[in-house]
């Protein structure tokens, strides 16, 4: 327990995550035969289905060393294996052995295949599900590798995040701790204000100049000025879009669009080029403000920004709105492809994302997203009615008295930062209830 405390101590003291950096451990891909439904010994018996997972042995002192787990979130495993130098970077000095999981519904771990999208067959998507997949898959691992007295130290990034703080919760048999990086854990429980993302996105803007944020926000009044006369010709022209739009349904995909390129830049603004969730330049909010500051037109500066995100290739001629993005029931992205449909049905379900810009507090349009407009979209879609709340309850959302070993770790200009536990005021609060940090470091929290 002594040598956990100070993995745990010695995790808080780095200050980032998600970084590209040496070494480059070879990652073998391999296939856990796992079970289906966890929760119903009727519904598929003891069925499985092949769950992704790569490893590496590379730096492990075999039979004592640490084991390092990423929980996998909204997408392929791959993705994330690749982005995450900081692990294995620590894998190496802490001689530990590195997974990376796979989510069920996501990458190649599809339960059913291609039906796997089909209702009621990805009613098996859960949190909960994703949870007894990861612990079962450690278990087994541990036995087949001759790992039983190997602490376990769960990673995850955003929902990853959540992922790490829900198994250290829910399985602390299992689990010895947990970093969280950039883990909403309070806002996607249904805590906090819908208005908080989009004016943290903003603030990114802003704090590097405000000049930027008025440009941003006059380029979208100029578009509703020309919605709102139905100038569709002009929109079409100043946005190289494919097809003249001719509706207010056109506008309101072509604001999600715009939006949406801003919330992309916002997340990934790390001050090298980057190809997670596609290729983004170095300090994209530094060249989003300059593209939007340096055009003589808004319109087409607007476009030229949205550029950054959609066409960093400069290969497209021209903007299809409906292909670029799909609009769902989180309004910070679902993405394209199968991964977007898992994670649509997702925050049709536990996870609460009723996000919205209001044009008062941050510079977007006035784009609401309340609980009735989520049930409506999601009983459409999906045929189902979501839980608020849920999450809340079965993960304890703010009530984090008796949680131990747990790293949230956010950075000043995630957007997301202020959906999880970030602040001192939360973590004094927490100390009045019985907690006690084992350090303090900057823009995290660490719980024992």
């Amino acid at each position: 327990l002594m040598s956990v405390s100070w993995l745990v101590v010695c995790l808080a003291n780095y200050s980032y995550f998600m970084q590209d950096t040496d070494p480059k451990p070879q990652f073998k891909e391999k296939y856990f035969p796992q079970i289906m439904d966890h929760f119903n010994f009727n519904s598929m018996g003891n069925g499985t289905y092949e769950q992704r997972y790569l490893i590496t042995d590379e730096y492990w002192k075999s039979g004592s060393g640490p084991i390092f787990f990423y929980t996998g979130n909204e997408g392929d495993i791959w993705e994330f294996a690749l982005n995450s130098g900081f692990i294995t970077e620590l894998a190496a000095q802490q001689r530990a052995l590195v997974i990376f999981a796979e989510h069920r519904y996501y990458g190649k771990s599809l339960p059913f295949g291609q039906d796997s999208f089909n209702i009621p067959e990805v009613g098996l998507l859960t949190v909960e599900q994703a949870l007894a997949d990861y612990a079962i898959m450690i278990t087994e691992l541990k036995q087949q590798l001759g790992a039983s007295a190997c602490p376990v130290i769960v990673f995850g990034g955003s929902y990853g995040g959540m992922l790490s703080v829900y198994m250290r919760l829910r399985y602390p048999n299992i689990v010895a701790g947990a970093l969280a990086a950039s883990a909403p854990i309070l806002s996607t429980a249904g805590m906090g204000e819908s208005k908080q993302f989009f004016q943290d996105v903003t603030s990114d803007f802003e704090n590097y100049a405000p000049e930027c944020r008025d440009a941003v926000r006059g380029a979208f009044q100029r578009l509703q000025d020309l919605a709102q006369i139905e100038d569709y010709g002009r929109i079409q022209s100043a946005f190289s879009l494919c097809k003249t739009p001719s509706s207010y349904k056109d506008i309101h995909q072509l604001n999600g669009l715009l939006r949406n390129a801003f919330t992309l830049m916002a997340m990934l603004d790390y001050p090298y080029s980057t190809h997670f969730m596609g290729s983004m330049p170095a300090n994209p909010v530094k060249v989003a403000c300059d593209t939007m500051l340096g055009g003589a037109d808004l319109l087409h500066a607007l476009k030229d920004t949205a550029g950054i995100v959609y066409n960093s290739t400069g290969d497209l001629t021209c903007f299809d709105l409906y292909t670029l993005y799909v609009e769902c029931a989180d309004p910070t992205g679902c993405g394209l492809g199968f991964n977007s449909l898992a994670w649509d049905y997702q925050a049709c379900t536990e996870i609460e994302m009723c996000y919205e810009s209001n044009n008062v507090s941050d510079m977007f349009p006035l784009m609401p997203f309340t609980e009735k407009q989520r049930e409506q979209y999601c009983s459409k879609r999906w045929g189902v009615i979501p839980r608020p709340g849920w999450l809340k309850t079965q993960f304890w959302g703010d009530a984090l008295s008796t949680a131990s070993n747990i790293i949230f770790s956010n950075g000043d200009l995630d957007p997301w930062a202020n959906g999880g536990v970030r602040s001192e005021l939360e973590v004094d609060r927490l100390m009045g209830m019985g907690c006690h940090p084992l350090d303090k470091i900057p823009n995290g929290s660490v719980f024992h």
